[in-house]
């Protein structure tokens, strides 16, 4: 008989008891081995276990959220730095993040108890992206471990700051078109349809944009089914082609003029936090420029900097190899140039992350300070043509003694 090699299935106990006999509740793990060792710990006795398939496990496989890994990273840098073993350091750290990703670190805590390297055992439990692990790497053979923690924990702070940011931008102009195109539906469907009823009773002939409205508006009550219909069909669609419409959203906000900049200070905070981080681990120049470079979703930008790395690797100085990153603001190329001259390149780094956040913010507050009364101009374009809609004819009737 042939041997499948597959993932390892989620195990859950409903329930367990300890030595008193007191009952306890649902205890989830990746394979049997990690749940008996996570049980044993706990003093209590499995009852009752059932194995769930792969895709119905809470954790199995799943990601560590951006928050979570840098709370991780937070408490590990406390622990490490004060003394505490790793394997005491995990236990905490399962008690420190959400609790549908503990089984994730318990797991960890399981393989480094073993023998098994943090960085491997990162790696094992697919729920770190390949920058962490690698900091992670370069951080063992230094014997830096809390120190790499420290700078992980605040580069992802940076990176929930520049995404809360984004989601920001994008969530302050949603609300205000979906208040407008519910408003306006509103208004064709249920208001403008009896308002023109009513005028055309008069006899009086309505106008054109008016008779239009009213038709819709008729059209939409006659046949609300079908309508309802196609928002879900429109809403599922644009579900399941969401990456298409993010990249085409991403493609509008680069070459928007307004939007490009702050689109490309984004993504150089991205790329200055994830060198700051790697550089001060001691990983090599080039392989720190790969690994950053692959963080980041700007074409050109992305092109520029696989060319710096391609010449780095060849023989280059960054020095000399700098000012091709045209894409890069030419005080931040001579901050670089000089850094690399004094030997003083890490802080540099680590000073340029924080500037690019901080360029991020007021780009942000300026963005926003101009949306706002974009969308008001565009609130009253929708609206305002509706409400005209309805003005039109009792303007015509006032002037003509009706």
């Amino acid at each position: 008989m042939s041997t499948i090699q597959r993932r390892p299935s989620s195990f859950v106990y409903v329930a367990a008891k300890s030595a008193g006999g007191r009952s306890f509740g649902v205890r989830q793990a990746r394979d049997r081995r990690q749940l008996n060792d996570q049980l044993r710990r706990e003093r209590l006795v499995p009852l009752k276990a059932w194995e769930l398939p792969e895709w119905a496990a809470v954790s199995a496989g799943s990601k560590l959220k951006l928050k979570d890994q840098a709370e991780l990273n937070t408490q590990l840098a406390q622990l490490l730095s004060r003394g505490v073993p790793l394997v005491e350091a995990l236990d905490v750290v399962a008690s420190a993040i959400s609790p549908a990703h503990r089984p994730i670190v318990q797991r960890m805590r399981d393989l480094v108890s073993g023998g098994t390297s943090f960085a491997d055992a990162c790696s094992a439990m697919g729920a770190f992206d390949k920058i962490t692990i690698a900091v992670y790497r370069a951080a063992e053979r230094t014997g830096d471990l809390a120190g790499a923690a420290k700078q992980l924990a605040m580069t992802m702070r940076r990176q929930l700051a520049i995404s809360g940011k984004a989601v920001t931008l994008m969530i302050y102009p949603a609300i205000v078109l979906s208040i407008s195109i519910v408003m306006s539906l509103l208004m064709i469907t249920f208001i403008v349809p009896r308002i023109g009823t009513a005028m055309k009773g008069t006899g009086k002939p309505l106008p054109l944009v008016t008779e239009i409205m009213m038709q819709t508006g008729l059209w939409m009550q006659g046949n609300w089914i079908w309508v309802l219909l196609g928002v879900l069909v429109a809403f599922t669609g644009m579900v399941f082609a969401r990456k298409v419409i993010f990249d085409l959203v991403g493609k509008f906000s680069r070459t928007m003029p307004v939007m490009r900049d702050l689109v490309l200070a984004q993504e150089s905070a991205r790329f200055f936090t994830v060198m700051a981080a790697m550089t001060r681990c001691g990983i090599p120049l080039s392989d720190a420029l790969g690994t950053a470079t692959g963080a980041i979703s700007h074409p050109e930008l992305r092109r520029q900097l696989q060319s710096l790395q391609a010449r780095l690797i060849e023989g280059g100085v960054l020095r000399s190899l700098i000012d091709g990153v045209t894409m890069l603001p030419v005080p931040t190329r001579r901050l670089l140039i000089a850094a690399e001259r004094a030997g003083d390149l890490v802080p540099a780094l680590d000073t340029l992350a924080g500037d690019m956040a901080d360029e991020v913010e007021r780009k942000s507050s300026r963005l926003l300070a101009a949306l706002e009364p974009a969308l008001i101009v565009f609130m009253f374009l929708i609206i305002g043509s509706i409400l005209l809609s309805i003005m039109l004819p009792l303007i015509k009737m006032t002037t003509s003694g009706i």
